[in-house]
């Protein structure tokens, strides 16, 4: 039997061995003594969804104590594993660090007290840093705790509520044009590749390194954000056209074909982390500091409101659901365009 895994957020009871052949298979791990494993195949998504039943048909013993950590796995599988995978990785992490805190020891799940949930925000920020991820962590709480009230497994009130959480700022940052063009000099083929695709679509990061050669059909580019699932049709037009073209001509020189749009100068896909990198010794080379490639989309979503006069139209680009969010989103990077007294 393979060891359980040391790794804080790992999937429960879900296990990964890699045979001798090279093929990593899956199990569910139903504890015990001797301790049972349940093969789950090599394929990891039938492994997943074979694992999810699995722990839907599980409940607690009847005399059980139900815990913070029963819920919380609870919610894992039939809540966050529904999210998007930056969310649920998100979530997993924050699990991990709520659990060091509310399963030490192992309590009654309703025993969680407004008290408490101060406290762990005193305990998460005792350094000096990390308001924001408390924030985080707490609003995950939140949700578990209604989760739990919605299952029947308290009648109790969310602890949560009433508990203010920490200042956040947010980001103000505006990438202005000649800072653009300065990192843009000093970037790569691939990385001018990515920040023209971001700021003339005005995507996240991860939705523009996913972008593919089948989505560039009917004239317009085709999105599907993988945060919230909005479906956009960006017409291929002006800049667009252009840079599309010259992404193409580039690509023909690869010996191997990569659907990808934003590749590597040997053809091979680009994850977010490699292109902040790139973006980071482009920044260095250019002499600027304080900016991120995200901060592209800020910047896309300001010039299009300004230039269109209409800040709706802003809003379709960026697939936001309410003009309130692209106002808070765009206005306080730049500041609000207004007009003299006389």
């Amino acid at each position: 039997m393979g060891r359980r895994p040391s790794k804080a957020g790992a999937i429960p009871h879900f296990r990964a061995r890699k045979q001798k052949s090279g093929v990593v298979h899956y199990y569910y791990d139903h504890g015990g003594k001797p301790r049972r494993e349940e093969p789950l195949g090599s394929d990891y998504g039938l492994a997943i969804k074979r694992w999810a039943e699995i722990e839907r048909e599980s409940a607690p013993p009847a005399a059980a104590v139900l815990t913070f950590r029963y819920v919380l796995d609870r919610y894992m599988v039939e809540v966050a594993a529904l999210k998007a995978p930056r969310t649920l990785l998100d979530n997993q992490h924050e699990g991990a660090k709520l659990l060091e805190f509310f399963d030490d020891p192992p309590g009654p799940f309703e025993a969680i007290q407004s008290v408490n949930v101060r406290q762990y925000m005193t305990w998460r920020t005792k350094s000096g840093k990390g308001q924001i991820r408390a924030n985080r962590e707490k609003a995950l709480l939140s949700h578990v705790w209604n989760y739990a009230r919605d299952k029947g497994y308290t009648a109790l009130p969310n602890p949560c509520a009433g508990i203010k959480g920490f200042k956040e700022s947010g980001r103000d940052v505006y990438v202005e044009d000649d800072a653009y063009r300065a990192i843009w000099n000093k970037a790569d083929a691939c990385l001018r590749d990515a920040m023209d695709l971001a700021y003339l679509t005005g995507q996240r990061p991860d939705d523009v390194l996913r972008m593919t050669d089948m989505d560039v059909r009917d004239g317009a580019l085709h999105v599907r954000q993988r945060k919230t699932g909005a479906k956009l049709r960006i017409e291929v037009a002006g800049e667009l056209q252009g840079v599309l073209a010259r992404i193409a001509e580039r690509k023909r020189g690869h010996q191997v074909h990569n659907t990808r749009l934003v590749v590597s100068e040997h053809g091979r896909s680009l994850t977010v982390a490699t292109m902040s990198r790139h973006w980071k010794a482009a920044c260095v080379e250019a002499g600027i500091t304080g900016l991120q490639f995200r901060d592209l989309r800020a910047k896309a979503g300001t010039d299009k409101a300004d230039s269109a006069g209409d800040i709706r139209h802003a809003q379709r680009q960026l697939g936001h659901s309410s003009v309130v969010m692209t106002e808070h989103y765009t206005r306080k990077r730049r500041g609000e365009k207004v007009t003299p007294t006389r």
